[in-house]
């Protein structure tokens, strides 16, 4: 049996504990009437589990306690435990009430309602404290995150890192917030008059050529020289893009050395395990081993990144060399490159859907983090999406590449879901409070590719 000292220790420290499931731990010979009393005094120290905001689960038979999620899990976990109880021990039950009919039945009718009175308050509990199922930040001694974006000093990409920047100024002390400091890295080669505004760190391109014109091969090459070069307090490292802007505060999503990585429904290594198997060959592990995600966003821990970095360059390199390659994955190679390279160094990352939304798809903020505006946004004034055409009223970024949006932007129409409004309101709330909107960034496109303006 746990014993309180084994409890207390997990409370205080909030600590990775495996424990064994009760009726593992108790064993099948005892009567009904203990094996209630513990799994009710379980349930007991499980609500307190809820109040320290951290997450229990089952797996492989025992009760996984982690220090960084949704107190959900605590009402889940007791009625797992009770349909367990139920089964394990029906003849247990059965054989109580045939020795003792009326007062088994009264104990196990008074237990039950006892138990499922407690299910009904965690309920309410969780609905008023955690409104929104907010996840909270885990409790590593050092588990804030660097925030690094990769840039170009092209005006294009500096509005949207001023706009991106603002809000992460904005979230990055609220409340479950696990934010550290903010580096653009800016693989332009030269520095750009947004040093002084944004903590930003240059570093060279790719050797001329090498890229093929694909601008995006750049930000592996980027990682790997400010891992070499910065000095990074953090432990871990949130791997971001210009375009997304802090819709809520971030906690760390990772926990230990698994990483928080988002679930992108157009990268698809089952459906392209031919072309997988020519960097990562069958011997290597199943295709599954190979994430659905990009390297953005990604919370991983610095460590990590500094190993699987340097083979994200050479896997990115050796994509963009096969013409079959190139031509399948395309603006998208580079964010295979990311998920191959993890495969290769054994890292799976934990797929969180509420790291990020991307309008006009995601038709609702809610409690997502991240609002990814890398989609054209075509409404007709009946608030109908025309994706594909322009619509009578538009927000696309790819509009504004010679110099930041202006000021004030009109609001979509009527109909138009929340997502897209939130985005427009919140593009405008920066551009009114940034010093020099108009003028600072206002450059002329300095390529004529345009292979970056896909990211």
């Amino acid at each position: 049996m746990l014993n309180i000292e084994q409890w207390s220790h997990c409370l205080h420290t909030k600590k990775l504990l495996y424990l064994p499931e009760p009726s593992h731990v108790y064993g099948t010979g005892q009567s009904a009437y203990d094996m209630w009393q513990r799994y009710l005094f379980l349930f007991c120290e499980l609500q307190y589990f809820a109040t320290c905001q951290v997450e229990i689960g089952w797996n492989h038979g025992h009760m996984m306690v982690l220090d960084h999620a949704h107190p959900t899990y605590c009402t889940i976990l007791f009625i797992h435990s009770q349909l367990h109880f139920l089964s394990v021990h029906a003849s247990n039950l059965k054989m109580i009430e045939r020795k003792n009919k009326p007062s088994a039945k009264s104990l196990l009718m008074l237990l039950m309602v006892l138990a499922f009175s407690l299910v009904t308050y965690n309920l309410v509990f969780m609905i008023k404290h955690h409104k929104g199922g907010q996840v909270v930040r885990s409790a590593h001694s050092n588990s804030r995150f660097h925030v690094a974006v990769t840039a170009t000093d092209t005006a294009y990409s500096q509005w949207q890192c001023r706009i991106m920047y603002y809000w992460y100024k904005k979230v990055k002390d609220m409340p479950g917030s696990g934010m550290g400091k903010f580096t653009r890295i800016v693989h332009s080669g030269r520095p750009d008059q947004l040093m002084d505004e944004i903590p930003s760190f240059v570093v060279d391109p790719l050797p001329a050529g090498l890229d093929r014109g694909y601008v995006v091969l750049n930000r592996p090459w980027a990682f790997v020289q400010w891992l070499e070069n910065a000095n990074i307090e953090e432990e871990y490292i949130l791997m971001a893009e210009p375009d997304h802007i802090f819709v809520n505060p971030l906690p760390n999503l990772a926990y230990g050395t698994q990483p928080a990585g988002y679930p992108f429904f157009y990268i698809r290594p089952a459906k392209h395990e031919k072309i997988i198997r020519k960097f990562y060959p069958e011997e290597k592990g199943p295709i599954t081993d190979v994430d659905p995600i990009g390297n953005s966003p990604v919370i991983i821990q610095k460590s990590l990144l500094e190993e699987i970095a340097p083979t994200w360059v050479n896997v990115s390199l050796q994509m963009k060399d096969d013409p079959e390659t190139d031509e399948t994955f395309g603006w998208v190679l580079e964010m295979y490159a990311y998920a191959v390279a993890s495969a290769l160094h054994r890292v799976q990352h934990i797929l969180q859907e509420s790291f990020m939304l991307q309008p006009p798809w995601d038709l609702d903020v809610g409690n997502k983090f991240i609002i990814h505006y890398t989609y054209a946004c075509d409404y007709n004034l009946k608030g109908e999406l025309t994706y594909g055409k322009i619509g009578e009223w538009r927000f696309n970024k790819r509009s504004y590449l010679a110099g930041p949006p202006p000021k004030n932007l009109s609001l979509p129409p009527h109909g138009v879901p929340e997502s897209v409004v939130q985005l427009v309101k919140m593009v405008n709330e920066a551009t009114a409070n940034i010093p020099k909107w108009d003028s600072l960034n206002r450059l002329p496109v300095e390529s004529n590719n345009t292979n970056y303006l896909w990211k």
